[in-house]
């Protein structure tokens, strides 16, 4: 079975270079008409240069393919409604939504203004949220859509010197758990990709055995893959590098349970710690309301 995106319309945002670029060109040459988005701006932000889109939409239809592009920033809600607009515009409608543009302004937290955090949540997190909610209700009406959101490791396992970069990508699984539901009945299908690979963002952080396998095209793969028709997940997370894919999911341990009819004293927990943190035997987490509940029943007290 060839998977193809003949007559879908694709938004990537930040795809001027690295991952996005490198999406964008997957995707048009499988028959999606795509937005190239991206501002042109330097790794933290700064400064604008509408060559860099301009350049991928050359290659884009140099190859046979089409695409328009996109110079709007996603960390304003005007800037997101232009970036669905001009797909709109251009081609009818949206069908998928890559939301992969970000900055980088590393610092350690106590060295890190607060301006540099608010940023990066507003480049990273806000902008993801702008471009979801614009292109949400169209989505919503046509009954389709696959929503792409881009986490890294940074973010669920953490990296010194990145509080505000990872916070923001952590924040990407918060919102994904909450619009799987919504989008559910409409067959919008948002997932995440937390990939790992030789882009500009990562310079100088991989060594040069590493950096041979470290293809953008690697992670595209997968990108693709969760914006087809043919992706059948919904609120997932893939890692992605190197040719290698997992998925990951959250879970719990087996707990601890102490009589629901008075607190537990602080010496009490203090005492059963040792098989809180006992991960050695896991379950899916799926909330602690739902736990507490077959623990109540478990023991009798309902």
């Amino acid at each position: 079975m060839t998977i193809r995106f003949d007559n879908r319309v694709a938004i990537i945002t930040g795809a001027g270079g690295g991952l996005g670029r490198s999406h964008a060109l997957l995707l048009a040459s499988r028959g999606a008409k795509v937005v190239v988005n991206d501002p042109g701006g330097s790794v933290d932000g700064k400064g604008g240069d509408s060559s860099a889109a301009d350049k991928v939409v050359a290659e884009i239809k140099a190859a046979g393919g089409q695409a328009v592009a996109s110079y709007d920033s996603v960390a304003t809600w005007a800037g997101a409604q232009n970036i669905i607009s001009t797909a709109v515009k251009s081609f009818g409608t949206v069908d998928i939504l890559v939301n992969n543009a970000g900055i980088l302004r590393d610092k350690s937290f106590i060295k890190m203004p607060i301006e540099d955090f608010e940023l990066v949540m507003q480049v990273h997190f806000m902008g993801t949220v702008y471009c979801t909610k614009a292109a949400w209700p169209i989505m919503t009406e046509k009954k389709y859509g696959r929503i792409v959101l881009t986490s890294s490791g940074s973010g669920l396992n953490g990296n010194f010197g990145q509080s505000n970069y990872g916070a923001a990508k952590t924040a990407m699984a918060g919102f994904q758990n909450c619009l799987k539901h919504e989008g559910e009945k409409n067959n919008i299908k948002i997932n995440i990709i937390s990939p790992a690979a030789d882009t500009r963002m990562t310079g100088g952080l991989m060594d040069d055995t590493a950096l041979k396998y470290m293809k953008p095209e690697h992670v595209s793969t997968a990108v693709a893959w969760l914006s087809s028709e043919e992706c059948n997940v919904s609120g997932q997370i893939i890692a992605a590098a190197a040719g290698f894919y997992a998925a990951l999911r959250y879970y719990r341990t087996e707990g601890v349970s102490f009589n629901p009819s008075q607190p537990a004293t602080l010496e009490e927990f203090a005492s059963e710690t040792g098989n809180l943190f006992d991960f050695n035997h896991l379950t899916e987490f799926n909330g602690v309301s739902k736990r507490v509940q077959e623990m109540l029943k478990a023991k009798g007290y309902t």
